[in-house]
């Protein structure tokens, strides 16, 4: 490393000390609790958009002419723009006080989602789905350095899986919701609604978002400074191997319902609701883990997974076997993602922001390869219980890879 190069980790571990040594004058009561709930509020905007598509993916197919497995490239296209966007926002606006970037990337997030809604093409649909991908990564990298403001540095772990819980309430609230909506009124008003949803965040964020300077952005080379460092990399890889097969199940609910498991499509939303319970409660565990241990939450989450897996690819069939399974994979999974965000922070502590936003690329990459590989096996003519051998091969992957690195002695697992 350069002497400018470590000029400027100074820098920014005095920035990032200075933020931490305001934290005890931020009211733990009131205003700070609603800080929290505000940036839920957007998470759990921004999880039913990305979990809705999943739930009306069969409602979009039909409407635009095109099958099943080319409907994917949609969900596929979010991803990307999440993927994209992480990066790219996060360091273009390096320099903005965070609540002044999150009100930017709600702002896009609405117009995404009304482009949704006017799309009259697959083509259409797909730019406007990247578009209301892009905001993802960059809200979640800000969100998590605000509640990590308001909570403290000793609970950041917690303070994240705050910030994600608005997420998994989308994916037993919001998704099933969205479902519904678009199953009786149409998929295009689902995008309208979340839409509006949007400026209603917009105006919480407006209001309850701390107005302070302990806030404010950094330089670019601080931010950049995170993507320099090889194990940064590596931990993204771990997760977006080991995450995928989430997706792979999540993206195919709907016609594992009523195509695998033979209920009605009534029955798409409570499934959606069953995963997103599961979710729920894996991401408050993981929270607290993540504080406590560097890498089990990695570990017990990847490999119980693994054992979900199976059951799932086996007796998926059995709606006695589906619905207790789906809430397996999703808390079992959920643990996991607290700890990536823990370890990527300590990675690069000078470019926290960057590092909350490159997590949620991982898990967009996620997306795009849980969603990728699940049309890929459809279409070869495997049937739809072939996604979960395909989400399985990949999260055993991510695990190989992530105990390799612990018997290696990477330090990947330095304190914070």
């Amino acid at each position: 490393m350069t002497v400018s190069n470590e000029a400027t980790v100074v820098k920014a571990a005095a920035k990032t000390n200075k933020l931490y040594s305001d934290i005890d004058s931020v009211p733990r009561s009131g205003s700070g609790r609603l800080t929290l709930l505000t940036l839920a509020l957007g998470t759990f905007c921004i999880g039913t958009t990305e979990f809705a598509s999943m739930g009306i993916i069969q409602l979009f197919a039909g409407s635009l002419g095109v099958d099943l497995s080319t409907a994917t490239h949609a969900i596929t296209a979010y991803a990307i723009g999440v993927v994209t966007g992480a990066p790219i926002l996060t360091i273009a606006a390096a320099r903005l006080n965070r609540r002044t970037l999150l009100l930017l990337l709600i702002g896009v997030f609405v117009a995404g989602n009304v482009l949704s809604a006017l799309a009259d093409s697959l083509t259409f649909f797909i730019a406007a789905r990247f578009i209301s991908g892009l905001p993802q990564g960059a809200y979640f990298g800000a969100g998590a350095v605000v509640a990590s403001y308001v909570v403290g540095p000793r609970r950041s772990g917690q303070a994240f899986a705050t910030v994600m819980t608005g997420l998994t309430i989308a994916t037993i609230i919001g998704s099933p919701l969205a479902t519904f909506l678009g199953q009786n009124v149409g998929w295009r008003q689902t995008y309208l609604c979340i839409a509006a949803l949007g400026l209603v965040s917009l105006i919480s964020l407006w209001l309850f978002v701390p107005r302070t300077s302990a806030l404010d952005g950094a330089s670019i080379a601080h931010e950049l400074n995170g993507l320099s460092k090889g194990r940064v990399w590596f931990m993204m890889a771990v997760a977006a191997l080991g995450i995928s097969s989430i997706f792979a199940v999540y993206t195919f609910i709907a016609p594992f319902v009523t195509d695998l498991v033979l209920l009605r499509p009534e029955m798409i939303p409570p499934a959606l609701a069953v995963f997103g319970a599961g979710m729920t409660v894996g991401n408050l565990y993981g929270g607290r883990l993540a504080d406590r241990h560097p890498t089990l939450g990695i570990t017990a989450g990847y490999g119980c997974t693994l054992s979900v897996l199976i059951l799932l690819a086996l007796w998926g069939a059995n709606p006695w076997v589906f619905f207790p399974a789906t809430f397996g994979v999703g808390a079992a999974m959920m643990v996991a993602i607290p700890t990536i965000q823990v370890r990527l922070t300590a990675l690069a502590p000078e470019s926290a922001t960057l590092m909350g936003a490159m997590n949620l690329a991982s898990l967009n990459v996620a997306n795009a390869l849980g969603a990728w590989a699940g049309g890929i096996t459809i279409g070869a003519g495997l049937g739809l219980l072939s996604t979960v051998w395909a989400g399985f091969v990949m999260t055993l992957a991510g695990l190989i890879l992530f105990i390799l690195a612990i018997s290696a002695g990477r330090s990947l697992f330095a304190g914070r």
